[in-house]
């Protein structure tokens, strides 16, 4: 595994002026491609943005490519790995994973090339994700002998069981109309300008909102995906509402909304 200084300068996170957050992926000679390393310091990158706490995070990736998935290197050691070594090394990418997907701020995902297997897992992470239109997507695995198993609960929870059976099991390859169509990605766009552009939209919307109501939405969802609509999930979500209505956030965005002002959470730079 490279040195903590070495594998930090793989992932780099910028917090701006304009009250958002930007991790860059910074391998582009082996396509930003996922070494332990690189994963590790995604995680402490993750770890720098929750506490920072800003108004949203960009996702993006120098070079060519968004990411070309595991690492050649690093593949070629976990071979050698005991069952309970692989299992504690497929644990530290579903922790990255985890922290990403798992952030009380919006994050999107700016796809700018290819992403391949661990790359279609942080997209997938993501909750939102534009891709430019030459971009493309796989879930390659399969052609290697493995399964893309840590990268799954967020990939199935993106496009659907019907879908992943289908690109789980062909390892084609999915151009980014096709990405959208399945809703791995929700916008395409013409080139990396454009890119530009969304995120600026993306920055006019979050910069508005109120950050606890955004966070707390983002907990929602989680709460209600895939469930039945029982006497009990009528009266959890009733007891979220509850709790939001109760806060100062909640209070002072209502008041501003009759004294036709903005909200005390409106970014300066939105106004």
């Amino acid at each position: 595994m490279a040195t903590r200084k070495a594998a930090l300068d793989t992932v780099r996170v910028a917090f701006g002026s304009d009250g958002f957050a930007t991790l860059t992926m910074t391998r582009p000679k082996v396509h930003n491609a996922l070494s332990d390393g690189m994963i590790a310091a995604m995680r402490e990158r993750l770890a720098e943005v929750r506490k920072e706490a800003p108004r949203g995070l960009f996702i993006r990736a120098e070079g060519k490519s968004f990411s070309a998935g595991a690492d050649l290197d690093w593949m070629k050691r976990a071979a050698t790995y005991s069952k309970e070594e692989n299992v504690a090394d497929a644990m530290e990418l579903s922790g990255m994973l985890h922290d990403l997907a798992t952030l009380p701020l919006p994050t999107v995902a700016l796809v700018q090339g290819a992403a391949i297997g661990g790359g279609v897992g942080i997209v997938s992470a993501c909750d939102l994700a534009v891709g430019v239109s030459s971009a493309k997507f796989m879930l390659s695995e399969v052609k290697l002998g493995l399964i893309p198993a840590t990268i799954s609960p967020y990939v199935v929870q993106r496009i659907g069981a019907q879908q992943s059976r289908r690109f789980f099991l062909t390892a084609e390859r999915i151009d980014a109309l096709e990405a959208r169509r399945i809703g791995l990605l929700h916008e395409v766009v013409e080139d990396s300008n454009a890119l530009d552009t969304f995120e600026k939209w993306a920055k006019d919307h979050f910069s508005v909102n109120a950050p606890q109501a955004m966070a707390t939405s983002k907990a929602l969802i989680d709460v209600v995906a895939h469930k039945d609509i029982t006497p009990e999930l009528r009266l959890e979500t009733a007891k979220m509402l509850a709790d939001q209505r109760d806060s100062d956030e909640c209070r002072e965005g209502i008041a501003a909304f009759f004294e036709k002002r903005d909200g005390p959470f409106v970014l300066p730079e939105s106004k």
